[in-house]
């Protein structure tokens, strides 16, 4: 309960179905209890108009006493069909308010875990497989859902039905009451052992299914390459391993499960054959009567059910507390990226790293050391280098994605950290190494960043792009759907679109992390030639491979194992034949065996 504790704020923000839900379940259980009393009426004046019907048996009256006898067993039963209407009724307007107040939490909670991984860093993505934040914020949720509403439900019920049945049957008689609850201690006991086991196993079955999850969501995620290497069957076979790890944790529970409800079945019966022997010994004593011990049956069957869903409903708070668990875990991890201010001021576009060094947390790859540099608005600067030589790591710096171990990394001479990253990164176009586009429109895809489509606004950034033709070349053109409804973009397409997106947000900082790749030279040129009209007195950083891409740049920096090893234009990094004159040559050496080829 310490795990769900986090749930009584929603309980407080819904108090007002929570209190009427309590005293309708108030009032249904007292019309429950009401119904016990009636068949005891009932069974008494039995007792005695049989007594007396025999008494007059050869008299006239005996037929009066035989219709008035008829007639009150027609009005005891129905009384007994309004006492069960009116506690449907309440029960149903218990699960108007109960149930309800559960899926109102349910979309609250759900929003919350949302708005809280959008604020996390990349670290934490890096750290956690989709699968699992998928999990948690469905499965995970949906079992905190049934704790919240069946659970409480349920959990009210009998506490309120088993408070007003030991008090109504111990005014009856209190020793028939006793005997008959004699076996509540030992189920009491069984519950205490039972709980601990079901928790550890609902853990455990939670932890499988965020694997299973994360495995099949990375797979269908990577079908093509499974297919193109033939690994359907290998991938079958580890598909089939996780699902039977899942079963054989769930097998075990429902094994607990299996045992606990026929056991609590078991106790009933021994209370009611306790009850029968008791009251024939009590009745015999005079002490009651056969009415109580028909009564004594009719409560004990009405904690029937109760005793058998409180097996169901600790395995729903220990599934659910397991399940909140998972939940506060990332609820209580803090963003690495945070801000003094939230101030919102307009960036110039200077972009300054000061002796950055900066080492990934997740893998304790260091990825720069005492790197510095200076982007001036108006700028464009390049950033050439092997793979894993720290290109893209400046480019996550300058997004603030992460902040580095030492040295500053500054904005119009200010420190990033003093910026608000929000407002920051509005003011940042970013295209990312791995291109990534939404199950959408070509037109919603590149006005993601607008939050109003703006059509004119969308071509001319499809043509700065040069990819307004390849648009229009479609059936539907900009209303083209792509991903998984929709057509299947070329990389260079999908590349070309990013660029659009970027474009389309008129940033003063624009970074290209090496996305035209996939994009012939012809159409890069054009693209490069856009850019330098638009980001006039505004900063790029563009990160590439091909010196082709960057060779007219203001400011070409090199680098090598995370360091810059050399900077300036081109000319004069040809002239000092160093690592980028290296370069030079071997591109230009492989685009001639290309040609011969």
């Amino acid at each position: 309960m310490r795990e769900l504790a986090y749930l009584n704020k929603f309980l407080w923000k819904y108090r007002w179905r929570l209190i009427p839900g309590t005293l309708f379940v108030i009032i249904s259980n007292v019309f429950n209890v009401l119904t016990a009393q009636v068949v005891r009426i009932a069974f008494d004046l039995v007792t005695i108009n049989i007594g007396t019907y025999h008494l007059f048996t050869g008299f006239k009256q005996q037929d009066t006493i035989y219709g008035a006898f008829g007639r009150s067993l027609m009005w005891f039963g129905g009384l007994v069909v309004l006492l069960a209407l009116l506690r449907g009724a309440f029960l149903f307007f218990m699960r108007q308010t109960l149930i309800l107040m559960s899926r109102h939490i349910e979309f609250d909670l759900k929003n919350e875990i949302y708005a809280h991984y959008q604020v996390l860093s990349l670290a934490f993505y890096r750290r956690h497989k989709t699968g699992d934040l998928m999990n948690r914020i469905t499965e995970d949720v949906s079992r905190v859902r049934m704790y919240l509403g069946p659970g409480i439900m349920y959990t009210i019920n009998t506490v309120v039905l088993f408070a007003m049945t030991i008090y109504a049957m111990m005014t009856v008689n209190v020793r028939l009451a006793i005997f008959s609850l004699l076996p509540m201690p030992i189920l009491v006991i069984m519950i205490y052992y039972v709980n601990g086991i079901i928790n550890s196993r609902s853990e455990k079955i939670q932890q499988r299914l965020s694997s299973l999850s994360s495995f099949v969501q990375e797979n269908f995620s990577g079908i093509r390459v499974i297919r193109s290497y033939v690994r359907e069957g290998s991938v079958k076979k580890s598909f089939a391993k996780e699902s039977d790890d899942y079963k054989t944790q769930a097998m075990s529970l429902v094994q607990v499960q299996a045992l606990f409800y026929p056991l609590m079945l078991l106790l009933i019966g021994v209370s009611n054959i306790v009850v029968i022997y008791v009251g024939g010994v009590e009745v015999m004593k005079g002490n009651a009567t056969a009415g109580n011990v028909a009564e004594f049956i009719v409560y004990l069957n009405q904690l029937m059910f109760p005793v058998i869903s409180l097996g169901w409903v600790t395995s729903l708070i220990q599934r659910a507390a397991a399940s909140q668990k998972r939940i506060n875990e990332f609820l209580k991890t803090q963003p690495e990226i945070v801000s003094a201010t939230k101030e919102h001021t307009k960036i110039g576009g200077q972009i300054t790293f000061d002796n950055v060094s900066f080492t990934y947390p997740d893998t304790g790859i260091q990825a720069l050391k005492n790197v510095s540099f200076t982007a001036e608005p108006g700028q464009m600067v390049a950033i050439i280098g092997r793979t894993g030589s720290g290109k893209s790591t400046i480019a996550n710096l300058i997004m603030r994605m992460y902040d580095s171990d030492t040295g500053d990394v500054k904005v119009d001479g200010t420190p990033i950290r003093q910026k608000d990253p929000e407002n920051y990164r509005s003011q940042i176009g970013f295209v990312p190494q791995e291109v990534f586009l939404f199950s959408d429109t070509i037109a919603n895809n590149i006005a993601f960043s607008a939050d109003v489509l703006d059509m004119p606004v969308v071509e001319q950034a499809a043509k700065d792009a040069s990819v307004y033709n390849n648009i229009i070349a479609f059936e539907k053109g900009f209303e083209t759907m792509i991903g998984e409804r929709g057509i299947t973009l070329s990389g260079g397409q999908k590349q070309r679109v990013s660029i659009a997106r970027a474009i389309v947000k008129q940033p003063q900082v624009l970074i290209f992390d090496d996305c035209l790749s996939a994009v012939d030279t012809r159409t890069e040129e054009a693209i490069l030639g856009n850019l330098g009209r638009i980001m006039q007195g505004k900063t790029s950083i563009i990160i590439a491979h091909r010196i082709s891409t960057i060779k007219n740049a203001d400011k070409i920096l090199v680098m090598d194992a995370g360091q810059i090893v050399e900077h300036g234009t081109h000319e004069q990094l040809m002239q000092q034949h160093g690592a980028y004159f290296d370069l030079y040559e071997k591109q230009l050496l492989e685009e001639a065996e290309e040609k011969l080829q």
